[in-house]
């Protein structure tokens, strides 16, 4: 009995460390939000946001779409993708135009586009997202299928060429980048079925090759950011279902030695939560926080991105990291 019993207390002390170590998080010091900040529209539902920095000024590329029905229902076909500044990541940012928007029907994106991730690539300015037609529809339940392809400019305030067909043919979504020193690409990303991917090139530009066809077959994740730290593949992504951190779309961490396959659950588990702390002293309940991306500066990581909802409105909002993180 007393062997039973001292086997017994081992595995109680073992899961109580596994409990400990799954509920830390990556983003545990977070400074509040000013009050005026990120990024809203009057009239739109605002979703995603990707920054980045060029010469003084943010530049802050995020999804809108009119505020006619609940959230977030017309997306599918009414999305489009628009840039705004400001003199701080904290914002709050200004609109400024519609970067993507309709064009002739004969082209992939002609119709929608959505999830926009913004990168400097050599010395180009690339904006993935997801786009669709007016007429090519998914087989499964008849919604228009989503594919991802990019836009680029040597200028961040245009003119955009877009490209003119989409980088992944099949219905794909959440697009996530990481360009290698040597200018190979991986790009993550899932279906509709919310089965993740990662495809990779030699190029932004493609052709991209499946790499891996199923990322993490215990959960259904989406909304990717990919990123390498300290030697090592991260992404952070929402946890769709809450099966990796115990709560239905918090924020889910991962890492692999090649960023291909191999995935684990990091130790610090959690990416983020659904509250947000402002500095007045309240905090934001939010019905819905997705669309992680991170904003970094000087080789850290010194923001967290999300879209958010509190079940009325929907924008873009930063939150600043008390300790940025070194990528080194």
């Amino acid at each position: 009995m007393k062997i039973k019993f001292s086997v017994f207390c081992m595995i109680i002390i073992q899961l109580t460390m596994l409990s400990e170590v799954s509920s830390k998080s990556l983003f545990d010091s977070i400074k509040p939000i000013p009050s005026e900040s990120g990024f809203k529209m009057a009239g739109y539902w605002v979703w995603g946001g990707s920054i980045i920095k060029v010469g003084s000024t943010y530049h802050l590329f995020a999804s809108r779409w009119p505020k006619k029905n609940n959230f977030p229902d017309d997306y599918f076909k009414e999305s489009e993708i628009v840039r705004a500044t400001s003199s701080s990541a904290m914002g709050p940012f200004t609109f400024r135009e519609v970067v993507i928007g309709e064009r002739d029907s004969s082209y992939w994106d002609s119709n929608m586009a959505h999830n926009p991730t913004i990168h400097k690539i050599g010395n180009e300015y690339v904006l993935f997202y997801i786009g669709s037609d007016f007429t090519t529809h998914r087989q499964s339940d008849a919604k228009l299928t989503r594919r991802i392809g990019f836009a680029k400019t040597t200028n961040i305030e245009g003119p955009w060429i877009r490209c003119d067909k989409p980088i992944i043919s099949e219905e794909s979504n959440n697009p996530a980048l990481l360009v290698e020193p040597n200018g190979t690409v991986k790009l993550m990303y899932r279906d509709e079925n919310l089965k993740v991917k990662i495809a990779v090139a030699n190029s932004y530009k493609g052709p991209y090759k499946l790499a891996n066809d199923n990322v993490w077959r215990n959960a259904k994740l989406e909304d990717f950011y990919l990123f390498k730290m300290g030697g090592k593949y991260h992404f952070i992504c929402e946890d769709n279902e809450g099966k990796i951190t115990g709560h239905e779309r918090w924020g889910a961490h991962f890492i692999s030695d090649n960023g291909i396959n191999n995935w684990k659950i990091d130790n610090d588990t959690i990416a983020y939560n659904h509250d947000i702390e402002t500095n007045n002293g309240e905090v934001i309940h939010c019905v819905r926080r997705e669309r992680p991306q991170l904003f970094v500066q000087n080789k850290k990581i010194t923001h967290l991105l999300n879209g958010v909802c509190d079940g009325e409105n929907s924008w873009c909002q930063p939150v600043e990291l008390l300790n940025p993180i070194n990528l080194k």
